[in-house]
C-alpha cells in the first residue's frame, strides 16, 4: 500500500485494539501510537484518542481511534468491559491496589470459598460504588489521583455501576482470581476493597487485565512489537 493511501486511511479513521503494557498510562500508548504513525506515514499531525482509561498497573485491551474515527470514542466507551482480576485479602492500601503501600492488615482465617460466593452475590446487578481517591475521576477539573498524590484525599461521591457477571477463576488464600463483566465506569479496585470489607477483612487489587471492550478482545489485540507491520496491510 503506498503512502498516500495510508495517509488517507489514517485520516479517515482507524479503530485499533491494543494490548496496553504494564506500567504505561493510557495516554502513554496514545502518544506512542500517534508518534509512530506520523513518522511511518509522513504526517505532521494526526488526531488520536483512546476509548476508556486503563490504569498504569493494569494491562490489556485499550481501543485507540485515529482521524475521523475518534467520533466513535464515546459509543465504544459505553460498551461493557471484561476483566480478569487478582484480589489479595487480609490487607488494604489507600489506592486499593499496589500503587500505594499496605496501611492496615486484617484476619483471613475465616475466609473460604463458600463465604466468598455468598458475599459476591451482593455485587451482582446495579450497585453504588465509591471511586478510589487514586483515580482518573475529575474533581473541579482536576484528576483525583493528582490531588491524592499531593496529599489531598478528596471525598469521592458514590456512582451507580452495573456488575453483569462475576465468575471465580480460583481461590488460594489469600488471593482470589475473578472474571468480571461490567458496565462503563466500574472500578475493579473499589470492588476488591468492598469485597474485602464484606468479608470482615480487607482487600486490594493485586493484578488486573482487561480482556474485552464490547467486541474488541485481547485475542485480537496488537502489541507494541508488531503493530506497525499491520499498517502494511491497510
Amino acid at each position: 500500500m503506498d503512502t498516500i493511501s495510508l495517509v488517507e486511511k489514517l485520516q479517515e479513521g482507524l479503530i485499533l485494539c491494543f494490548d496496553k503494557p504494564f506500567g504505561w498510562t493510557s495516554f502513554d500508548l496514545v502518544n506512542r501510537v500517534r508518534s509512530d504513525m506520523c513518522k511511518y506515514s509522513g504526517l505532521k499531525k494526526l488526531k488520536v484518542g483512546h476509548a476508556g482509561t486503563l490504569d498504569p498497573l493494569a494491562t490489556g485491551v485499550l481501543v485507540i481511534c485515529t482521524g475521523k474515527a475518534t467520533k466513535h470514542i464515546t459509543s465504544i466507551q459505553e460498551m461493557p468491559k471484561e476483566y480478569e482480576a487478582g484480589i489479595i485479602f487480609g490487607a488494604s492500601t489507600p489506592s486499593f491496589d499496589l500503587e500505594t503501600e499496605i496501611d492496615e492488615t486484617y484476619p483471613i482465617d475465616h475466609i473460604n470459598i463458600s463465604l466468598i460466593k455468598e458475599k459476591l452475590k451482593l455485587f451482582n446487578g446495579k450497585i453504588k460504588q465509591i471511586p478510589p481517591v487514586f483515580s482518573a475521576k475529575k474533581i473541579n477539573g482536576v484528576r483525583a489521583y493528582d490531588l491524592a498524590r499531593r496529599g489531598n484525599m478528596s471525598k469521592m461521591e458514590p456512582v451507580e455501576v452495573e456488575i453483569i457477571s462475576l465468575e471465580i477463576i480460583d481461590f488460594k488464600s489469600p488471593q482470589l482470581n475473578l472474571r468480571i463483566k461490567c458496565s462503563k465506569g466500574t472500578y475493579i479496585r473499589s470492588l476488591a476493597s468492598d469485597l474485602g470489607y464484606e468479608l470482615s477483612s480487607g482487600g486490594y487489587l493485586s493484578s488486573l487485565r482487561r480482556t474485552a471492550v464490547g467486541q474488541y478482545t485481547i485475542a485480537n489485540a496488537l502489541n507494541q512489537e508488531y503493530y506497525l507491520k499491520t499498517l502494511n496491510n491497510l
